[in-house]
C-alpha cells in the first residue's frame, strides 16, 4: 500500500493529482476548505478519504498528519498543492495580502513537510511541492505570489539536499497557466470573459494552449513513483514551451 496526502484537493490540480493517485491504487488523503467539493472527488474512487478544514498554522498541519497516519498508518508522499494568488505591485499589495499569501503559499508547505517528515523518511518517499513558474522567472502585478512560489522553489531543493542521503526525493512543479477554477477567478478579476481570457491566455504559450490539470497530475504520479528515484531537488516547467 502506497499513500499520499494531497492539499487544495477539492477543485483544479489537486483535485486531479487525488483522482490520478487513487486510480493508480494508491490511497489518498484528499485535504481541502470545501467539503462538498471533496466529496465530489471523493465519490470518484473509495480510496479517496477527504480532511476538510482551514491550513494556517504549524497546530492545524500537524493536525492533518496525524489524522492521515490514523487513517492509513503511513505517508509516503506529500503534495503540496494548496495555493492562492492576489494580484498586486510592492505598491499596491497590503500587509494583509502579503501575509495571506505567504501563508497559504509557503508557510503550510514548509509545516506539512516538517510534519510529514518522519513519516517521509521512513517510507524512503518523496515530497512533491507545486509551485509556479512565476516562481522562476517572476510575473506582473503578483509581488506575493512569486515572492512565495520561489521560496517553495528553493524550499524544495534545500529539502532535497538535507535529506537525499536518507532516501527522501523531493521535488517541485512548476505549471504555466492552467484550466482551473483560479484561471476563471483571473478571468473574472481581469474583467474578462472567460473564453477570451483563455484564448488571450493560450496565444502566449508556444503550444497554443493552457495546460489540463489532468496533465500536471500525470506528472505529480511519475514524480512520486519508482521511475523517478533519481529524480531530486529539481523542478520540471509544463508551460508548453512558454519558458524556453
Amino acid at each position: 500500500m502506497s499513500v499520499v496526502l494531497v492539499t487544495g484537493a477539492s477543485s483544479g490540480i489537486g483535485a486531479a493529482i487525488a483522482i490520478a493517485f487513487a486510480e493508480n491504487g494508491w490511497d489518498v488523503m484528499a485535504a481541502g476548505r470545501d467539503e462538498g467539493r471533496l466529496e465530489e472527488v471523493a465519490d470518484v474512487s473509495e480510496r479517496i478519504v477527504t480532511w476538510a478544514g482551514e491550513l494556517a498554522s504549524s497546530e492545524d498541519c500537524e493536525e492533518l498528519v496525524a489524522d492521515t497516519i490514523d487513517e492509513f498508518g503511513e505517508i509516503d508522499c506529500l503534495v503540496n498543492n494548496a495555493g492562492i494568488i492576489i494580484r498586486g505591485n510592492a505598491a499596491d499589495t497590503s500587509d494583509d495580502d502579503w501575509r495571506a499569501t505567504m501563508t497559504v503559499n509557503l508557510d503550510v508547505p514548509f509545516f506539512l513537510s516538517r510534519a510529514a517528515l518522519p513519516y517521509v523518511l521512513r517510507a524512503e518517499g518523496s515530497i512533491v511541492n507545486i509551485a509556479s513558474d512565476w516562481g522562476l522567472r517572476g510575473g506582473e502585478r503578483a509581488v506575493a505570489y512569486c515572492a512565495s512560489k520561489g521560496g517553495l522553489v528553493l524550499l524544495t531543493k534545500a529539502m532535497a539536499r538535507d535529506h537525499a542521503r536518507e532516501g527522501l526525493r523531493v521535488n517541485a512543479i512548476c505549471p504555466g497557466d492552467v484550466d482551473t477554477p483560479m484561471l476563471a477567478a483571473e478571468a473574472e478579476a481581469a474583467g474578462m470573459d472567460i473564453d477570451d481570457y483563455m484564448e488571450e491566455a493560450s496565444e502566449s504559450v508556444p503550444n497554443g494552449r493552457v495546460a489540463e490539470p489532468e496533465e500536471v497530475a500525470a506528472l505529480a504520479l511519475f514524480l512520486a513513483s519508482d521511475a523517478a528515484t533519481h529524480i531530486n531537488g529539481t523542478t520540471v516547467a509544463i508551460d508548453g514551451g512558454g519558458g524556453a
